[in-house]
């Protein structure tokens, strides 16, 4: 069984911890929920007895009765409860946890007349970036793309001046005219690296 929390609410083992894990902001998941009789421990407080225990004969049919408040600072949600169709006691509350943190659940209602109210913390959710490969290029898809316009424009403008200073250097001196070609055929040489490396940091 994954990473869950265990608690105790009158005659009642409760346990509680996500249905996915690593858990990870930004993905469709949800928090499961195992309710079952809390077995005699004379000597332990009600927590250190359920965590003593194991989830067993499930109590069904209170996907109805029970609630979970997912609560995150001041951002709070009530998520219904779907039962397990072949667990009796295992239910389920759907979310999508959309940023990283601690988040606290609030279990509402009542089971088989003890009345519920009890606050649960099941495992951190993760930044996404924790699975995320490669990692996302900083520029976006329109920058990208603007980017490559105006340096496809540049090495056509830097393509027209070689020409001209190239058909220009039978009226002046032959080695200042290729000097001249040199340097505009270095600068258009960047310009297309530049577009190049933007290609590979997009993945295209």
């Amino acid at each position: 069984m994954h990473a869950h929390t265990v608690d105790a609410i009158g005659d009642y083992r409760l346990e509680i911890g996500w249905m996915n894990e690593p858990v990870v902001s930004g993905e469709t998941n949800g928090i499961e929920l195992y309710i079952s009789p809390l077995g005699e421990c004379p000597d332990l407080e009600p927590m250190k007895c359920a965590e003593s225990q194991e989830f067993a004969d499930g109590v069904g049919g209170l996907a109805k009765d029970v609630k979970i408040q997912l609560t995150l600072k001041q951002d709070k949600i009530t998520l219904p409860l779907a039962a397990d169709h072949d667990i009796p006691g295992k239910y389920y509350a759907f979310v999508n946890p959309t940023v990283s943190g601690y988040y606290q659940a609030n279990l509402l209602g009542d089971i088989q007349g003890t009345p519920v109210s009890l606050s649960m913390h099941p495992p951190k959710v993760n930044e996404r970036a924790y699975i995320e490969f490669p990692e996302p290029a900083d520029l976006t898809v329109e920058q990208m793309i603007d980017g490559h316009t105006a340096l496809i424009d540049e090495v056509s403008t830097l393509k027209s001046d070689v020409r001209e200073i190239t058909d220009g250097m039978s009226g002046g001196d032959p080695a200042e005219g290729v000097g001249y070609a040199g340097i505009g055929l270095g600068i258009a040489g960047i310009a297309v690296a530049s577009v190049a490396l933007s290609k590979r940091r997009s993945g295209s």
